[in-house]
């Protein structure tokens, strides 16, 4: 017996207008006669599977990757004392819990997925939306996934190699393994990237409370000496504050995933804003823990000295079970790796059903109902970007756009208050959130301006060549029939082979 599945395939004439419309049909086995009643009672699209523990495991396993295990020094260096940097982590940790509260409004009267580009879609109109997600899909996502894999692929093969260096080349080759996997349970089952994505928040969280209990339990001993002159000004330089916070705000980066996939969150109006906040109170405490736990067997000088202060801690307090740690922070990695693509597929889905990607790309596998499409887009990417491509000096240029585009997405949120006061908000904050949060990533911009002027103009020049492709792709009607051809080809095609089909 065969199943029948129509493809469409859309031609314009001169009007922009669908002209015509054919199937193609795709043989496909059904499963036993028993189960085609339950497969044909089954819509093709996304269910609704994150539930509120799903929520905050999508959120504290994409927040917490390998820094707090490995160089959790930046805000150390920069603002001069222990005292002052654990300041610094509580106050960029409340300063991140007004942007995800921000984003809880947005996402509760607005219940599209997408993340930022589904908000600045609504607030300013598809050119902009386009802009940010140009360079999302160009240099973004896929150097900032080449960084998070790289990391796993060097901390999974640490203690074979102990204590000798690794070859690049087997790092590029089980962080491509690590990629691939990741991309493979994606694609397969919603659910189980979910489940799976629970064992991994727990594995980091267990990671951690193996650093903040015996650091607690040497506090309360009274291993304070190195708290004593815990907020010493004399090395304290002011200028060096905004680069502190520049750190911790990178360290905290992540609370936005859950957005990105509202469309599948249970009852979003209650989720949401519960998930945000359990998460980042469970973060906060965990960053804040876990640097006192470490000041109270190193001294500030050791830690800055550390190249992986979680491994230098686990064998002053441990001795040789300080070998398990690079297998937790290798845990750690995958699980952000994990989390970050299930959140970033929905966008490129979102986009595309917004006109302003292939349509291939807002289809669903008629079995697994994942977005084979979307999902896979980014791997092509990554893998080079892995084997071949300068990733820190892209990840320089682009790490400025990412507070541009958040703040300008909470300027959205201001914007629509004003000009749709009357959308239903079942989830509102007060306006002096928004506006904190919005001036504090416009300070970070001009931060990278002031202290990296070549980089940065790079990186916006990067991303206003998304001006012209917006015109050439999106904008224009009167497509070259040859190009709307290959496009309809190239849609059809790879609907054939991947095996999907537009949501219902």
């Amino acid at each position: 017996m065969e199943c029948e599945m129509p493809f469409k395939s859309h031609s314009q004439n001169s009007d922009g207008v669908a002209a015509s419309e054919h199937r193609v049909y795709q043989k496909d086995p059904l499963p036993e006669p028993g189960e085609i009643k339950h497969f044909e009672d089954r819509k093709v699209g996304l269910g609704k599977k994150v539930t509120l523990l799903r929520g905050i495991s999508i959120i504290i396993g994409t927040i917490i990757g390998a820094g707090i295990f490995i160089s959790p020094k930046g805000i150390l260096k920069h603002s001069g004392s222990i005292g002052m940097s654990l300041v610094v982590w509580i106050a960029c940790g409340l300063l991140s819990l007004f942007g995800a509260l921000s984003y809880a409004e947005l996402g509760t009267c607005i219940k599209k997925s997408g993340g930022h580009y589904t908000y600045i879609l609504e607030a300013f109109g598809p050119q902009m939306a386009f802009i940010r997600l140009w360079a999302d899909l160009i240099a973004i996502r896929p150097a900032a996934m080449a960084v998070i894999s790289l990391a796993f692929g060097q901390y999974i093969l640490e203690p074979l190699f102990m204590p000798c260096d690794i070859p690049p080349m087997a790092v590029k080759l089980a962080t491509a393994i690590g990629i691939t996997s990741v991309m493979y349970l994606n694609s397969m089952s919603v659910t189980w990237t979910a489940r799976i994505q629970i064992i991994l928040t727990f594995s980091k969280l267990l990671a951690i409370s193996i650093i903040i209990v015996p650091g607690m339990y040497q506090l309360f001993k009274g291993e304070t000496r190195n708290f004593e002159n815990a907020f010493e000004l004399s090395n304290m330089k002011l200028s060096g504050m905004p680069l502190a916070f520049y750190s911790g705000m990178y360290a905290y980066a992540g609370w936005f995933y859950l957005n990105f996939v509202t469309e599948e969150v249970d009852n979003p109006e209650r989720t949401m804003p519960l998930a945000i906040c359990i998460s980042m109170a469970i973060v906060t405490s965990c960053y804040v823990l876990t640097n006192v736990a470490y000041y109270t067997v190193m001294t500030a000088e050791e830690l800055l000295a550390s190249e992986a202060v979680a491994v230098t801690f686990a064998e002053k307090m441990m001795g040789n079970f300080s070998i398990a740690v690079p297998f937790f922070v290798a845990l750690s990695c995958y699980g952000s790796m994990n989390g970050g693509l299930f959140a970033l597929s929905r966008m490129f889905f979102v986009a595309s059903r917004e006109g302003q990607l292939p349509e291939v790309l807002s289809m669903i596998h008629v079995r697994r109902h994942t977005p084979l499409a979307a999902v896979l887009i980014l791997y092509p990417m990554t893998i080079l970007q892995v084997f071949v491509g300068d990733i820190y000096s892209l990840l320089n240029f682009m790490s400025f756009l990412r507070w541009l585009f958040i703040g300008v997405v909470v300027l959205g949120l201001i914007y629509l208050r004003y000009t749709k006061p009357d959308l239903p908000r079942p989830f509102k904050v007060p306006l002096f959130i928004p506006v904190v949060f919005c001036l504090t990533c416009f300070f970070m911009v001009f931060l990278s301006l002031y202290s990296d002027p070549v980089n940065t103009g790079i990186g916006f020049a990067i991303s206003l060549t998304g001006i012209p492709a917006y015109y050439i792709f999106i904008y224009f009607n009167h497509r070259p029939k040859w190009l709307q051809r290959a496009l309809d080809s190239f849609n059809r095609t790879l609907q054939i082979i991947l095996v999907v089909v537009p949501a219902e």
